[in-house]
């Protein structure tokens, strides 16, 4: 029986240790970056997603690769619900060249409640991805608050 324990508890410790060291192996930074358009870069997934709200008010969803560059879609599956909670809206998307364009504009308002969803291909596990639609200009940035890469407001956080 003691030895049973002592077995056990060994092994615990061993995946705490294994555990640990892992989170010490990232190859990727998680600092806030922007897409090559301005958009909102979603490092989550391989290739990287690029989230961004053109002029027309559409999203539009690239895939982007360590260099920064845009890569074609392949299997992957997104879907974008926002805005009212009560009522959201929820964007399908369709292939345009080297990137995807949802089916309706972003609803009137802003600072909307969004969540992406990434699947590698379709019926796979999503990443979910939450955040905010800021639509407005960073002041001290070149993007739209929403892909925001300066650390103004972090001290209102804290």
């Amino acid at each position: 029986m003691k030895n049973k324990l002592l077995t056990s508890l060994l092994t615990l410790a061993l995946a705490f240790t294994v555990s640990a060291a892992d989170k010490d192996k990232h190859d990727h930074e998680h600092e806030a970056k922007a897409g090559p358009t301005g958009g909102k870069l979603i490092t989550e997934v391989e290739p990287h997603v690029e989230f961004f709200v053109n002029k027309d008010k559409k999203v539009e969803i690239r895939f982007i690769d360590d260099d920064m560059k845009a890569v074609a879609p392949g299997e992957q599956v997104i879907s974008v619900t926002l805005g009212d909670r009560s009522a959201p809206t929820k964007l399908s998307f369709t292939k345009d060249g080297d990137k995807l364009i949802s089916d309706k504009a972003v609803p009137e308002g802003n600072d909307l409640p969004t969540v992406v969803q990434i699947r590698e291909k379709e019926g796979a596990k999503a990443v979910i991805e939450k955040f905010n639609l800021n639509l407005n200009d960073c002041p001290t940035c070149k993007n739209k608050e929403y892909a925001c890469t300066c650390a103004h407001g972090e001290e209102e956080k804290k």
